[in-house]
């Protein structure tokens, strides 16, 4: 008996069943295997952007942040202070631009005779400072009311010539001079006293007094009663501001300066930091404390605005930040006035609270 009809579809479907099932060739695995990997680069590549892109916005943020902070440090304390000490205007017979200080990183090459570029701005304590809290401004050095009115022949009080490790002149020396009552670190001493002149010849005003600020010989002004208790020139010649004692106020310096890549705020303080209780007390201008508040600067640049107007003296300061590892850059610049926010005070007298 032959085959039964239906038999021949069976076979024909289990064969077809079978051959549904099979797998992957191998060329087809190698394909898909190349195209997953294709697809993988690409997006680690679009991670890794995605990632430096990020990286690159956090360290401009950041440059932002402190270059800022910075900036507002110099400006409020600019502002608010009585006098300019650094930069000095250009003397004659210098060969660099006394009047700009800027330093770069990597370093910079100095000008003229200068043998290192060095950036600095100084200007005297501000008088909302009181670190002490006793009420009374640390600017006041003798607590009587007045600010700097009876300087020392050392006029920072700190027993070197200029301002104490600090380069004044820009000439890549510091403290240079066996004398400090060099103020100026020239090789001539209380040269120029405090009478609106320049005395000694090298465009800078009353930057380098006697003991005898005005150097009239009379305590005080001569001819004045200076302190309004009705008697005239009373007490030594040095008492500057007839009060019984003399060279007791001495300018207090606020310095911001470039220490390897970092820019540094150096702050005066009405306490024995030091340690060191000789000659002449406990405190002097030797006592102070240096703070970072930039990382990463690769230029300052600070500038005395020369032919200022009607006593108004005017500061420009650049302040650039780059990182390292991004290589962002952040670039500020302003125009301070100086004791701008002192105007409503007189000269000598402050509010004391």
């Amino acid at each position: 008996m032959g085959p039964t009809a239906g038999c021949a579809p069976r076979t024909f479907i289990r064969y077809t069943e079978c051959s549904l099932q099979q797998g992957f060739t191998l060329i087809e695995l190698l394909v898909a295997l190349a195209i997953a990997a294709v697809l993988i680069a690409g997006l680690g590549g679009v991670m890794g952007q995605v990632a430096s892109t990020q990286d690159a916005v956090q360290d401009k943020n950041e440059l932002t942040r402190q270059a800022r902070f910075a900036m507002y440090q110099m400006v409020q304390t600019v502002s608010n202070s009585r006098r300019l000490l650094l930069p000095l205007n250009d003397k004659p017979w210098s060969n660099w631009p006394e009047h700009i200080r800027e330093q770069t990183v990597p370093p910079s090459s100095p000008i003229g005779d200068s043998t290192l570029a060095t950036a600095v701005l100084a200007v005297t304590l501000p008088l909302y400072v009181d670190l002490d809290g006793d009420g009374f401004p640390d600017a006041d050095d003798d607590r009587d009311g007045q600010i700097d009115e009876d300087l020392p022949n050392d006029i920072h009080h700190d027993f070197t010539a200029g301002i104490m490790l600090i380069d004044d002149d820009g000439d890549g020396s510091v403290d240079e001079g066996s004398d400090n009552h060099s103020d100026d670190e020239s090789s001539t001493v209380n040269d120029d006293p405090v009478n609106g002149v320049d005395d000694d010849d090298d465009n800078n005003i009353d930057e380098d007094p006697a003991s005898d600020n005005n150097g009239d010989g009379c305590p005080g002004v001569c001819g004045v009663d200076d302190d309004g208790d009705g008697q005239i020139d009373e007490g030594a010649f040095d008492d500057d501001d007839e009060d019984g004692g003399s060279f007791d106020d001495p300018y207090d310096p606020v310095v911001f300066y470039l220490d390897n890549g970092t820019l540094m705020q150096r702050m005066p303080v009405p306490w024995n930091e030091d340690g060191i209780n000789t000659p002449d007390g406990p405190i002097d201008g030797r006592d102070f404390v240096a703070s970072p508040i930039a990382e990463n600067v690769t230029r300052f640049r600070v500038e005395r605005v020369p032919g200022a107007l009607g006593g108004v003296q005017l500061v420009d300061l650049i302040l650039e930040l780059s990182s390292p590892d991004t290589g962002e850059m952040v670039s500020l610049q302003t125009l301070v006035r100086v004791g701008v926010h002192c105007e409503s005070m007189g000269s000598d007298s402050i509010d004391r609270h």
